[in-house]
Parts: structure tokens; sequence; C-alpha cells
């Protein structure tokens, strides 16, 4: 657990990084821009649905009704749109981190092309999607406990946060072992529910992808380090 700690200590602690604040500004962004177009998309489609009823309300009401629609969006898929824009800007974030702490290793590194990029970013978003609403019946069920829910949906997405937060920089150096991320199960889980717990505070979910990718970068380059010393024991 310390290791995650000390991690996320030395991600804080590059956030004043131009390649990083760069990162966390177009992440916002194109995050905004998802959810402004989502909110359009409703609304128009709301008016199109209503378009034989009565115009009388001027669109007042598929416009609230699009703005409700939107936040209940947003409490869902929030971490699923931040993961997969982090993921298709994690190249970004990995470099930065490496070519700091970590400059040996990003002479080795081999940069994810776009497409790999846009694919990994799909798949990412995909994968928590699904997970995501196979969650939901059970969630459902556990409303009766009140917390039962949120507490469901945070081990389930640092289940998932923590193998992508730490694959983003494992797939720069795997040399084609994909499925070999070194970091301990144990390290990733706790790295993806303290970044899955962020995300759930306003403002401060903009910026724990970032946080998380450089974290996991940190965890990643720990394990390889003891993964190459076993080996040269």
């Amino acid at each position: 657990m310390s290791a995650v700690f000390e991690a996320l200590a030395k991600a804080f602690g590059q956030l004043s990084d131009t390649a990083i604040l760069r990162v966390v500004a177009k992440s916002i962004l194109v995050t905004l821009l998802v959810f402004a177009a989502l909110g359009i998309a409703l609304y128009h489609g709301l008016i199109w649905v209503g378009a034989s009823q009565s115009a009388a309300a001027n669109g007042w009401i598929e416009a609230a009704a699009a703005v409700l629609l939107v936040a209940l969006a947003g409490w869902f898929l929030f971490r699923v749109v931040a993961l997969a824009v982090l993921q298709f800007f994690a190249d970004e974030i990995v470099a930065a981190v490496e070519a700091r702490h970590f400059p040996e290793a990003a002479c080795r590194a081999k940069p994810l092309p776009f497409r790999r990029d846009l694919a990994n970013s799909l798949r990412g978003a995909g994968r928590a999607i699904g997970v995501n609403l196979l969650a939901l019946p059970v969630a459902l069920v556990l409303l009766i406990t009140g917390v039962g829910p949120a507490i469901l949906f945070l081990l389930v997405n640092a289940w998932l946060l923590g193998r992508e937060l730490t694959d983003m920089a494992w797939l720069r150096h795997c040399q084609g072992d994909i499925a070999g991320n070194p970091v301990a199960r144990s390290d990733r889980f706790i790295l993806g529910a303290i970044v899955a717990a962020m995300l759930m505070v306003p403002f401060v979910g903009f910026i724990a992808p970032i946080l998380g990718a450089a974290a996991g970068t940190h965890l990643t380059h720990r394990a390889i380090a003891a993964r190459e010393g076993a080996e040269h024991a």
C-alpha cells in the first residue's frame, strides 16, 4: 500500500509540469464537449419525440428533461468518459513522467501509434460500460441498504481502473507481452479504488484520472525494476 501512496505523491508533485497541464486542459475540454454534445442530442431527440404534442411549452420542458437526463447520465458515465478521454492522451502523461523520473526507460519506450491509442480508448470505454451495466441490477437490489450501490460501483471501478491506469505505461514497454502487467494486483486495486473515489468528488474528478495515470506509471516502472532485479539475482 505504501508504494501506491508514494506513487500518488510523486504524481501530485508533477501536476505543475507543462506537459501534464496540457493533458489536463485537453481532457477537461474533451470531456465537457462530450457531455455538451450528449445534452444537445437529448434535447433535439426530446423535441422530435414531442413534436406531435402542443408547443405551448416552447421547448422548456424538453430542455429541462435534457438537463436532468444529462445529469443522470453524467453520474453513471463520467468515469467511463473520463477514462476513455484519458486513454486517448495517456501516452503524453506516461512520456512526461518517464522523461522526469525514468529517462533511461523513456529512451527504450515504444510510443503507441494513433490507431492503437484510439483502439485502447474505445476498448477501455466498452469494457467499463459493460462491467458497470452488469453491476447495475445488483446495485438496484442494494438500493435498500442506502450505501450498497456506491460501494459496489467503487469496487467494480477500482478493479477496472487499476488495470487501465497501469496498462497505460506497461503497453509502452511490454514487448508484445500485453497480458503480463507486472504491477501487483493488490497495488492495482488500491490505486483504482483511490482514483474511483476521487472521481466521485466534484471538480477533483477531472484530475483524478491524470493523477492515476501518472501514479500507475511509477508503479509500473517500480514493478519492472523489481522483476528485472529478480531475474538477474
